[in-house]
């Protein structure tokens, strides 16, 4: 029987363990990106929030609670150290993966300010790896509920629960 395009997809967490979704905002000004990110992030069990501007990333931030931000660089109201700037003021405690098609320099530069105010922040380049993405939030998933990541980009790391399904 062939799947559901939004149907969660399983955990590999151990069994009896509870998968805690992620409180997600997706703030990106192109409706395409946004929806690849929407998509991906609910297919993985998430829940999100979308806000196309600074502006509306600015009020949902002030409104609610997220463990995960994606952001993109460039939008149309202003840029996206507009909105690390507002979560560093609010003390956000979650993650932010930045998701732009910039430049690494400019990236990298993002990634150093929200160092600087401690912020904990990603980088992905568009056009986005939805798989890269999903191991990006399958990593934050986990280690919301305090257990130790297992995904890795470019490979799956070892541990012991890997090695007990490998022996």
């Amino acid at each position: 029987m062939p799947r559901s395009s939004l149907s969660p997809v399983t955990s590999n967490l151990p069994d009896g363990a509870e998968r805690r979704a992620l409180q997600l905002l997706v703030v990106d000004d192109d409706a395409t990106q946004r929806s690849l990110i929407t998509v991906a992030a609910k297919q993985a069990g998430h829940e999100v929030t979308v806000a196309p501007s600074v502006a509306e990333a600015i009020e949902k931030l002030r409104a609610a609670r997220f463990d995960c931000v994606t952001l993109d660089l460039v939008l149309e109201d202003g840029d996206g150290i507009d909105v690390l700037r507002e979560m560093a003021a609010a003390k956000f405690a979650g993650a932010v993966i930045v998701i732009s098609g910039m430049d690494g320099k400019r990236r990298s530069a993002a990634r150093s300010f929200a160092r600087s105010v401690g912020i904990e922040l990603q980088s992905l380049p568009k056009p986005l790896d939805l798989a890269a993405l999903r191991i990006s939030l399958a990593n934050l998933g986990k280690t919301a509920m305090g257990l130790p990541a297992i995904h890795t980009w470019g490979g799956v790391a070892t541990d012991a629960i890997v090695e007990r399904h490998r022996t």
